[in-house]
């Protein structure tokens, strides 16, 4: 039996829209990921093969709002830890801190519940795609305003081209990401 590319296989598993949402923009389509319970399974299980080390296992995994909550959800049942929503501003109910980023037209407001987190909780910090580094940048510092460290941050898919996964690491976050596509 031979061993298996992980990521040449699930960059198989993704589909690639042209011209969506603008023209000019290739969307990298996750869904097709989650579809296939095979790939599914792959998808989570290389995530929690990662952080089951004792040297890597958080305390909390942080979702990004939405579809960093399919994926860090499951990893964090996975390993037997606790899941928190980072979520879009006005979508939590309870006490929260906010952080607000730029977009590339405009600005966007995430949030956190004040107890989402304890000082000290070293917590991974999961989305689906790593683009300009707004939306993890953003979890971060509001993971860090509640004294949590937030040890890596991972995605499924890097466009290195749009500059976010060498922000994000000139900021001092460690990632971890399966997939990489060239362009935008």
């Amino acid at each position: 039996m031979r061993a298996m590319d992980t990521s040449a296989y699930l960059k198989a598993h993704i589909r690639t829209v042209p011209d969506w949402p603008a023209p000019g923009v290739q969307f990298r389509d996750i869904t097709p990921l989650l579809q296939d319970p095979k790939v599914f399974r792959v998808l989570i299980d290389t995530f929690v093969h990662r952080y089951m080390d004792r040297d890597m296992r958080p305390d909390v995994v942080a979702g990004l709002d939405a579809r960093g909550f399919i994926i860090g959800s499951v990893v964090a049942y996975e390993l037997g830890v606790g899941f928190v929503p980072i979520r879009k501003k006005g979508k939590l109910p309870f006490t929260t801190v906010e952080e607000t980023y730029e977009l590339e037209y405009g600005s966007a407001t995430v949030e956190l519940h004040t107890d989402a987190v304890r000082p000290g909780d070293r917590v991974l910090l999961i989305d689906d795609l790593i683009a300009t580094g707004g939306t993890m940048m953003a979890g971060k510092k509001l993971l860090e305003k509640l004294g949590a460290t937030v040890r890596e941050g991972a995605a499924i898919v890097a466009l290195p081209e749009l500059g976010g996964v060498q922000r994000l690491q000139q900021a001092g976050l460690p990632l971890f990401t399966l997939v990489s596509f060239e362009g935008h």
